[in-house]
Formats: C-alpha cells, sequence, structure tokens
C-alpha cells in the first residue's frame, strides 16, 4: 500500500523528448501522479517533483536530453528529479550521475513508476539510484491511453521491437515485442469514449508487430476498435511497409473510424542500402503499397520516413531514393540525418558519409516534401470537410484536422471555445501564409 500523505498538495513538472510514444507514456505518468494527489505545476512555478522522459533515437537526441534534465534541474532547484524513456535505459549510470537526478527509470521499471518514485520520495537520499534491467529482461508492458494537453487520445498497443536493424538502439532501450490483449485495448477506448474522446492515435515501436504476446493480429484489433462506440476517428501513426496487409488497407477503405491516413518507414530507396540497414522489404515492395494505398482511398494522406546520411549512402544510392520518393503519390516526408549509435552494426559499413553531404541530402528532400504537400493541399481547396478542431487560448486561431489529415486553421475571428474537441464541417479556402495550412470557413 502506497502512502499518499507524502504527495498532497505536491506539485510535478514534464519533459517529453521523442516520438508520440514518449508522450502518451508522459500523459499516463500525470494521471499516476494526479490520483496521489500531485498537480500539475503552472509555467514559471517551482515543482516538488520533474519528470523527463528521454529519447535516444540519435546523438542529437542523446544531447537534447542531457540539456533537457540540466535545465529541469536549475528551473526547479529541491526537487526531485526522476528520468526515463529510452536515454535513461541506454545510459542509466551516466545520467545517474548528473547533478540533481534522483532516480533512473527504465523500460521494464518505469511501469512501476509510483511505487519507485513512493519510495524514493519519502526517503530521499541524495543520491541517484538507477534501476534498469538487461534487453532480454524488459517483458512488462506499461499500458497508456492518454489525452494529455491535446484533443486526440494516444492509445499504446505495442511496445519493443525484434527487428535489430543495423543504424538502431530501439531493441536495446525498449526491449523486443510485446502486447496487451485485444480485450484490454477495446476497454481502454471505451473508456476515452465516456471522457469524451472523439479521436485515438494507435501508438507504438512497431505496431504492425502487434500479436507476439497474445498471438492476435492487428486487423482483428483494428476491427474491434472501429466497433467502438463513441469514437469517431482512429489513426495509425505507423506501420513498417512489410506489416502493412492489402487486407488492412481493404479494411481501412470501408471503415468507420479508421482515417485515409498511413504512415509509412521507408528510410532508404535503395535495395543496398535496404539491405545494409537489415530492413525486411525492397523498394518495389514499398511502392507496390503505397499504390495499393492510392488506388483503394485516392483521398488518402501518406507520411513517409527517410533517413539520409547513413553509412553505405553512396550519392548513387541517394538519387534512387530521391527517384523513388518523386514518383510516388506520397503526402509528405519526415526526413531525419543518420547518427551514429555506439553499439550498432551500422558502424562495421566502411562508406562514411560527410556531414556537408547529409544537410545537402536533406535540404533536397525536404523540399520535395514542401512541394508535394502543398500540393496535396491545393486539391481540396474549394470543398467541404469534416474537421475535428483543438482548444486554442482565447483570441488566437483554431486548427484541427480533416479526415485525411489536412491541417486546417479557422480563423480568431470565427473561433468559439465551444468548438474545442467537435467535429465541424467547414469550407476549405487558400493556403496560410506558413503554407501548413489551409484558411476555413464555417
Amino acid at each position: 500500500m502506497i502512502d499518499t500523505s507524502a504527495f498532497q498538495g505536491k506539485t510535478a513538472a514534464y519533459y517529453t523528448l521523442g516520438c508520440k510514444l514518449n508522450f502518451s507514456e508522459t500523459s499516463t505518468f500525470g494521471k499516476m501522479l494526479q490520483d496521489l494527489g500531485v498537480r500539475t505545476a503552472e509555467k514559471g512555478e517551482r515543482a516538488d517533483i520533474c519528470l523527463i522522459n528521454t529519447c535516444s533515437v540519435t546523438e542529437v537526441a542523446d544531447h537534447k536530453c542531457r540539456q533537457a534534465i540540466h535545465r529541469m534541474v536549475r528551473q526547479h532547484p529541491g526537487a526531485f528529479v526522476v528520468v526515463t524513456g529510452c536515454y535513461a535505459q541506454l545510459e542509466a549510470e551516466s545520467v545517474a550521475k548528473i547533478e540533481g537526478v534522483d532516480l533512473v527509470l527504465g523500460s521494464n521499471e518505469k511501469a512501476n513508476l509510483v511505487q519507485f518514485l513512493s519510495e524514493g520520495f519519502v526517503s530521499r537520499s541524495g543520491t541517484a539510484t538507477h534501476y534498469t534491467e538487461k534487453t532480454k529482461d524488459i517483458k512488462t508492458f506499461a499500458p497508456s491511453c492518454s489525452r494529455g494537453n491535446r484533443t486526440r487520445y494516444f492509445l499504446k498497443v505495442q511496445d519493443g521491437c525484434d527487428y535489430f536493424c543495423t543504424y538502431c538502439t530501439i531493441p536495446f532501450a525498449r526491449g523486443f515485442s510485446r502486447n496487451p490483449s485485444i480485450a484490454s485495448l477495446v476497454a481502454q477506448a471505451e473508456e476515452a469514449a465516456r471522457e469524451g474522446g472523439k479521436e485515438i492515435v494507435l501508438t507504438g515501436v512497431n505496431i504492425g508487430d502487434f500479436g507476439k504476446t497474445t498471438g492476435e493480429r492487428f486487423i482483428d484489433l483494428v476491427k474491434a476498435l472501429d466497433g467502438v462506440e463513441g469514437i469517431q476517428r482512429y489513426r495509425i501513426s505507423s506501420l513498417e511497409p512489410d506489416l502493412l496487409s492489402d487486407e488492412l488497407i481493404d479494411y481501412c477503405r470501408t471503415s468507420r473510424a479508421f482515417m485515409p491516413h498511413f504512415h509509412i518507414p521507408l528510410q532508404s530507396g535503395s535495395d543496398e542500402v535496404l539491405r545494409l540497414m537489415h530492413r525486411h522489404y525492397d523498394r518495389q515492395l514499398f511502392a507496390d503499397k503505397i499504390l495499393k494505398i492510392k488506388a483503394a482511398m485516392p483521398d488518402a494522406f501518406i507520411g513517409v520516413d527517410v533517413m539520409v546520411g547513413c553509412r553505405g549512402e553512396t550519392p548513387e544510392c541517394f538519387e534512387d531514393t530521391y527517384a523513388l520518393l518523386d514518383t510516388l503519390p506520397v503526402t509528405q516526408l519526415h526526413v531525419f540525418p543518420y547518427s551514429e549509435r555506439p553499439g550498432t552494426q551500422a558502424l562495421k559499413i566502411p562508406y562514411v558519409v560527410t556531414d556537408k553531404d547529409k544537410r545537402q541530402r536533406s535540404q533536397r528532400l525536404l523540399e520535395l516534401s514542401d512541394m508535394k504537400t502543398q500540393a496535396f493541399y491545393r486539391q481540396y481547396i474549394g470543398q467541404e470537410a469534416e474537421v475535428l478542431f483543438e482548444k486554442a487560448p482565447r483570441g488566437k486561431a483554431m486548427h484541427g484536422f480533416t479526415k485525411n489529415y489536412i491541417r486546417v486553421e479557422l480563423p480568431a475571428k470565427d473561433a468559439n471555445p465551444d468548438f474545442d474537441n467537435q467535429l465541424i464541417t467547414v469550407k476549405l479556402g487558400e493556403m496560410t501564409r506558413d503554407k501548413e495550412s489551409l484558411m476555413c470557413m464555417l
């Protein structure tokens, strides 16, 4: 039994780095502390507890994590500082040595955050303690279905990864693939609906691998969630191309609530580089999946992850990637430069891309992305669309998204607090000045 008296009236500050999954988990941590009597600190208020949820996908991410920890310690002197997430799992001892850190929790331990925090907070020693299991022993699944400060809910359906791509540390940070049951996820979606949620994003590390733990299938999870009354929209955060089945595409085409919106990692459009990365598909399979989606759902928004400058990516390999993406009907590119990660197999690949070439290649792909996204948006100018609006500060423009993930802006003069979390039909207008949204009118 946890004594909650020590937490009554205390405040907590949170900082999250990395993926949607991390944001979902942080929101769940916040709910856990709220149940102990801890409220979220206001902006500028000194907190009693600080929680930093870290990322380690790149060297830059590691650096940002260290900066965030130091900043939180400075901004909240005397606070009990907890660090968790991927960087905490991979570099627990280093994190524990940072001045001001009290508790470091790895991927297995964060599910028991409240227990560890309760023990450490009450008997604070001034010396950081870290708890992390080896990768093979990371088996705990920490459930998460939270909204945080957003309109959309994020439902964690899977964790870990069995792929071990040569450039990636995520399997070492998150462990092997595991998941809860379909029944438990449906129950969480039903609870979100009772709370007034209308849209849920399915998150995870390798979502398409769902079922390793329970012997179930991802398509069956999708069908079960589609039947939850009250939830009007679902989005799938990311699916590996080899795990995106034709059955799933066909189902989404006629689904009640699964939106025509996909995010699919490519990483490279060169078969040679994909082989070096130990990816589980080739460029033709990826292209076939994109064309299959667009044939089934012509309005579909398709986001793509692309890594540039990885070891082995010669100029010719990069041109293969650019040419493939240029010809395919994708909507937006998430471009990020390759970063050397200690302990990964990619370090054995001899061909190294210079930082200058990485920057140039990234810029070319970002320009291609802007061109494709703007062209996609322009197709819908003048049409009507249903938008789920999100809360905005009084006197500011409101934003929301159409079914196919077009970002929409409603001018401040037309904005209404009652529109928050409401599906409203609008007429789509011209692009905003920053070219990141379409203006709309009621």
